[in-house]
């Protein structure tokens, strides 16, 4: 089977042309197999490209673990950027993840797409004992603001609150935020499925950068450094505390590709 390999800002992620349905979904073992950095092709994920009467190409997300996992902000950025590289589209396109619709756009290497929007209750309030706030953004996330984060434990912490009784039986990603530049933010996370802090999360800087307008008065767009690069987040904040036009921003380029028998 050929496969490609893609990352955006340092996430990266096999992608698989499954539009005729061969990709063995439901073998677990295999995708986290392809998914090893020492015994596979090494990924943060397996995204597959499969066909949609409806739009342009459903995108089916798999953890590096094998398990089928949530939205993945930085993974649709990839797809995209692979179904613009397969001629799926030219420029505009309309596809289906497992948190529904999106729209995207892509102009050179950038890669601009339309999130899930997201409603006030899935917000929750500051805890006061811990700093954390927890939102949902195609994904779960936590969010802490923090002062230095470049020396943070981001493994240790994160792990502890990824697998906190709180967010069960699921778990949660955990984001550690830190402000930067006046309106910009530094963000690390650790993600649930990796089991690892990895080097750019899209969802989890979509919910740093939404709880840093809703506690900082950071204004849209918002700038974000990652450990892999940088990106940017747009949103509307309507007046009843929800956010609707979110928008992902930065760049998805092709590392390289080859073929593998499964």
């Amino acid at each position: 089977m050929l496969f490609s390999k893609y990352q955006g800002t340092g996430n990266d992620f096999i992608l698989i042309d499954d539009r005729n349905n061969t990709f063995p979904t439901h073998n677990q073992s295999l995708v986290a197999q392809l998914c090893h950095r020492r015994f596979g092709i090494g990924a943060d994920g397996l995204i597959l490209l499969q066909s949609h009467n409806d739009y342009d190409f459903r995108m089916v997300y798999f953890n590096a673990d094998g398990a089928e996992g949530s939205m993945c902000g930085n993974g649709g950025r990839c797809i995209v950027m692979f179904a613009h590289d397969l001629g799926v589209f030219k420029t505009h396109t309309r596809f289906l993840a497992v948190d529904g619709e999106h729209l995207a756009e892509v102009n050179g290497e950038e890669v601009r797409l339309k999130m899930s929007d997201v409603a006030d209750w899935s917000v929750l309030p500051v805890n006061a004992q811990t700093g954390y706030s927890f939102l949902n953004t195609g994904s779960p996330h936590v969010v802490k603001f923090l002062d230095e984060l470049t020396s943070h434990d981001v493994i240790g912490e994160g792990r502890q609150l990824r697998h906190d009784s709180a967010f069960s039986p699921g778990g949660t990603n955990v984001n550690f935020t830190e402000l930067v530049n006046g309106n910009g933010l530094f963000v690390r996370t650790y993600e649930r499925g990796v089991e690892d802090e990895t080097y750019s999360c899209g969802t989890g800087v979509t919910a740093a950068a939404l709880v840093a307008h809703r506690q900082r008065n950071l204004a849209s767009p918002i700038s974000i450094r990652t450990l892999g690069g940088n990106l940017k987040v747009a949103f509307t904040a309507q007046e009843d505390g929800s956010f609707t036009d979110i928008y992902l921003i930065g760049p998805a380029q092709r590392v390289f590709g080859g073929n593998i028998t499964l």
